[in-house]
Order: structure tokens, then C-alpha cells, then sequence
């Protein structure tokens, strides 16, 4: 059977998938072939449910619970840091306030940057762009603020670019939880017997990887965007790690009041009750 998988183009997500993508493991009957698309193109994928797996962001995840359920294994998680606010000018006292009412560059609104961030001060203007031309715009003075994912939040200060708050950090002192940014989803029309296949192949994957971190950052370092083989290292660690192996009871609990939350501030229209598999 045939199983398309989609992720983005980055180094942390071609860390996670690289086995099932090399054949180092034994998938039996499903055939997995990988898509890479950036992430706000796949959240509108999966809207339309073209993917039978695929990342998703969180914030996507509240529309296609109906459709997908969320794996346990494939987060990428902000423990404690995720999507950057920056700016060319230094921090101000209370950066809360002073984004309020600005013109902020963001990489989609249905990416769970843009929910944090609409949680974080819910009045200014996205202005959505892809988000490998935030940092550009900003220091063209298109927008006085970005808010940056990827690699982005490890190079803006090569660039000249001032940290105004981090929505990880910011998550992490208002709840005690981390930020769940991304997961994957697998398609419920699979079936049962498919979908908990696809999640311990997920799984064994990710697992694969952090046991042979060389060979696996090998392979993810041609999808870094020019960062050094060192920042790759950080990134991937960043992003894959023990949360990606399992969300975990605490990690579960993250997902689920990230959504709530987004209902409760009227940004999410209805509430969604997480199902995980695996």
C-alpha cells in the first residue's frame, strides 16, 4: 500500500523521517513516498485531505481533527523557546504592548506561530508572507516586526535583528508547558490496522535517527539553508528530541490546552477534543 508522507524542507523534519526514507527500516506492506512542501502549504493540503500523512501545525491540526488523527510520535516541541518576534530596533520594556495595534509579518495564519502570537496580544495585522523572506522584509522596513520559525530563530542576530520576545518562553512562564508547534497527522480513512502501523513506523524512524545522530544529521544538513553544520546539530536538536519520540502526559496536555486556549480567544471557532494514535 501505498503511503504518501509529506514534511517540510528542514533539517529537523529530514532528521525525523530519514529512515523510513533510506529503507532502514522494515515497513512490511506500506510503501512510504515523501513530499516536502514548507508548512502553511501543507496545513492547505491537509484542509483538503490530500495527504494520508503529513506535519501539520497545531493551530491546523483544531480544523482536520475530524479528518486526521494526531501520531504520538513527531512533535516539534518549544520547550522553553519557538517562533521569535525581532525587529531592527532593540527590545522595548514591555514588547507585549509595543506590537500592539503594528504590522507584523507572520508565516501563515493557520500555523501555530500565529496562534501563539495572536494568544500572546491578540490586536495587530499579519501581514502573511513565506516565511523565509520575514527576516528580509523587516530589515527593509516593509514591517516593523516579524515573527520568525525555522532557522530564522538562530541567525536574525546575524543579521542585525533585535529579539523582542519568544513565544516558547513566553508559553512556557504562562503555563508551566511547553509549546507543541508541530506534529503529524495520519489520514483516519486508512483504517484502524494501517493508521497504528504508520505510527509505530513514525516512531521507529525518529528513533532511529537520535540513535545514529551522525548519519542522520548527514542527511538532514542538505535541508539547512545555509546555517553551519553546528547550528544544524542545534536546530535538529531544538526540535527533535524526547517529545518527538512521545508527546508524553505533559506533552499531551500542552496540545490540548494550546487549543483550548485558541477557542477560548475566539481565534479557534470550536473545540477540539485531541485524539492521539500510537
Amino acid at each position: 500500500m501505498l503511503i504518501r508522507v509529506a514534511h517540510s524542507p528542514d533539517s529537523d523534519d529530514a532528521f525525523m523521517f530519514y529512515a523510513l526514507a533510506s529503507g532502514q527500516i522494515d515497513t512490511g506492506s506500506l510503501q512510504y513516498v515523501h513530499e516536502l512542501q514548507d508548512i502553511e502549504t501543507l496545513n492547505r493540503r491537509a484542509l483538503r485531505g490530500e495527504l494520508e500523512v503529513t506535519a501539520v501545525s497545531l493551530h491546523a491540526y483544531a480544523y482536520l481533527a475530524d479528518r486526521y488523527a494526531l501520531l504520538s510520535s513527531g512533535c516539534s516541541m518549544g520547550d522553553g523557546y519557538g517562533p521569535r518576534l525581532v525587529a531592527t530596533t532593540p527590545k522595548p520594556a514591555d514588547p507585549r504592548a509595543a506590537i500592539k495595534g503594528l504590522r507584523i509579518a507572520i508565516p501563515g495564519t493557520m500555523t501555530t506561530a500565529y496562534l501563539a502570537l495572536r494568544l500572546y496580544q491578540p490586536d495587530f495585522e499579519p501581514v502573511v508572507m513565506p516565511f523565509d523572506q520575514i527576516e528580509d522584509a523587516v530589515l527593509r522596513g516593509d514591517v516593523p516586526v516579524g515573527l520568525l520559525i525555522h532557522e530564522g530563530q538562530l541567525t536574525y542576530a546575524d543579521l542585525g535583528l533585535h529579539l523582542w520576545d519568544d513565544m516558547g518562553a513566553w508559553w512556557l512562564r504562562e503555563t508551566e508547558l511547553p509549546l507543541p508547534l508541530g506534529g503529524n497527522v495520519v489520514r483516519r480513512d486508512l483504517g484502524p490496522e494501517v493508521m497504528a502501523q504508520v505510527a509505530r513506523d513514525l516512531k521507529a524512524s525518529i528513533e532511529f535517527s537520535l540513535a545514529h545522530r551522525g548519519q542522520a544529521l548527514a542527511h538532514a544538513k542538505q535541508y539547512n539553508r545555509g546555517i553551519s553544520d553546528e547550528r544544524t546539530d542545534t536546530f535538529v536538536g531544538m526540535y527533535v528530541n524526547h517529545w518527538t519520540v512521545d508527546y508524553g502526559d505533559r506533552g499531551r496536555r500542552a496540545v490540548q490546552l494550546l487549543l483550548d486556549r485558541g477557542h477560548d480567544a475566539g481565534i479557534i471557532p470550536h473545540r477540539v477534543a485531541v485524539e492521539f494514535i500510537g
